[in-house]
């Protein structure tokens, strides 16, 4: 498990995929029914559906929500942006292999304000395709703000700074070298409880979800286990402050007040509600023989796509390990890919990139079949070293990736005004030299 210097201060349930019921007042649930004529407390009956009503059991996510007010009451959305969502997604679809050097942190900005897109793919009203964003803020979101995403569920990856997040279904302590994947349409609030955040955003806009990887003959257990995964608890508030709804609706801002608190839910129950998940608790599994798996080894969640066996986009880390293969090239091997590749750094190095430039807060994309592979230096070294010693890789260093199905674009912010190494391709590999020598006849 991972050391964090801050304690959580919430409990939860346990368990991803589990059916879970919570009541913040004891008796809010009704028994043996969802919506009965008059619910306990003078409570409003709610569904929140992430699925369709005839999904497959397996697949379903829906939720019963026991609130003070039904979500109606709230007055009409106005645009905040008025940027048509299809412009918004004109992307620069190049196939360079980038690299970014930290993104500066915006101290003036909230979560709402220093979310900045920096790459997607694909179509946010067909529910096809996935945005890549980062944030950075310094300041927490106002307590009467909430914000959602009608667009898709959002999985955040916190790079720096702690995150107190309030949902509709509870609170969530979120700390660098945790994730949290809040579903689609769920409203939150985020509070910066130790200053300055920054982090990475991967938001999947299909009918899936997030979900674990099948383990296939790994078995029954490993990779990252369903019981390690955490959910709120219930807790409400009932207040006639005014608070402001924030909506991501077809790639726009829009805004709604309402004269209620938005957090006003004393019971749910269901499989449709937001989650964390602790990297440090992951089990990595690798090769004790010989050769490098395939990265699709180390994958933490998994959006399906209809092709069995192709994700829509995979959620993969690079955790701390040990390095047995004998006779084998250690690090992660050359390649060119179907799918791109997304990766950032939470703390520490990486070990296919051990001439430097790439560091805690920066990123890389690695394009559908844009070649990529260990920089000159992890070359060498690879190729030296005994490997009849184990190695120890990756202390005190979290690296992850986002892997998607879609030919990825850039928007104008990650091309120009964002921290782009202009020379990352010849730092990287521009020093590799002919080693061929064919036999003499």
């Amino acid at each position: 498990m991972s050391e964090f210097q801050t304690k959580d201060p919430y409990s939860y349930f346990t368990g991803l995929n589990s059916y879970h019921e919570s009541e913040a007042i004891p008796g809010t649930l009704p028994i043996g029914r969802n919506s009965p004529q008059v619910p306990a407390f003078g409570l409003y009956a709610e569904k929140l559906s992430g699925a369709a009503f005839t999904a497959p059991r397996h697949l379903s996510k829906q939720t019963w929500l026991y609130r003070i007010l039904p979500s109606t009451t709230h007055r009409p959305f106005e645009a905040v942006s008025t940027t048509d969502s299809r412009e918004a997604q004109k992307f620069s679809t190049v196939p360079n292999q980038i690299r970014w050097s930290p993104f500066e942190i915006d101290t003036s900005a909230d979560f709402v304000g220093g979310l900045k897109q920096l790459a997607g793919a694909g179509d946010i009203q067909t529910k096809n395709g996935v945005a890549i964003y980062i944030y950075s803020c310094g300041k927490s979101m106002k307590e009467t703000d909430v914000f959602y995403s009608s667009d898709g569920d959002m999985l955040i990856v916190p790079q720096e700074g702690d995150l107190d997040v309030r949902t509709e279904l509870g609170r969530l302590y979120v700390r660098p070298l945790e994730i949290l994947v809040i579903p689609r349409g769920i409203r939150y609030n985020v509070a910066l409880p130790n200053g300055n955040a920054r982090g990475y955003i991967l938001e999947a806009f299909s009918a899936t979800h997030f979900e674990l990887p099948e383990l296939g003959p790994i078995g029954s257990a490993g990779l990252a286990n369903a019981r390690d995964f955490q959910i709120p608890k219930a807790e409400y508030t009932d207040s006639s402050e005014t608070h402001t709804l924030i909506n991501k609706f077809g790639g726009n801002l829009f805004r709604a007040e309402q004269d209620h608190s938005p957090f006003d839910i004393v019971g749910w129950h269901g499989t449709y509600y937001p989650f964390k998940y602790d990297l440090g608790r992951y089990n990595a599994i690798g090769s004790i023989s010989y050769d490098h798996p395939d990265p699709s080894i180390f994958t933490v969640l998994t959006v399906p796509s209809p092709i069995p066996g192709t994700a829509i986009a995979d959620f993969a880390i690079f955790a701390p390990r040990w390095l047995v293969m004998e006779d084998s090239f250690r690090p992660p091997y050359f390649h060119r890919n179907c799918m791109g590749e997304f990766v950032g750094l939470i703390k520490g190095g990486y070990d296919g990139k051990l001439a430097g430039g790439f560091n805690p807060g920066g990123a890389s994309l690695h394009n559908l079949m844009s070649a990529h592979g260990p920089d000159v230096q992890t070359h060498r070294k690879a190729s030296e070293e005994d490997t009849s010693k184990p190695q120890k890789v990756g202390t005190g260093s979290m690296a992850f990736m986002f892997e998607v199905s879609y030919m990825v674009g850039v928007t104008e912010w990650g091309l120009k005004e964002s921290p782009v190494q202009q020379d990352y391709v010849a730092h990287s590999w521009g020093g590799f030299k002919k080693h061929f020598k064919p036999p003499q006849a």
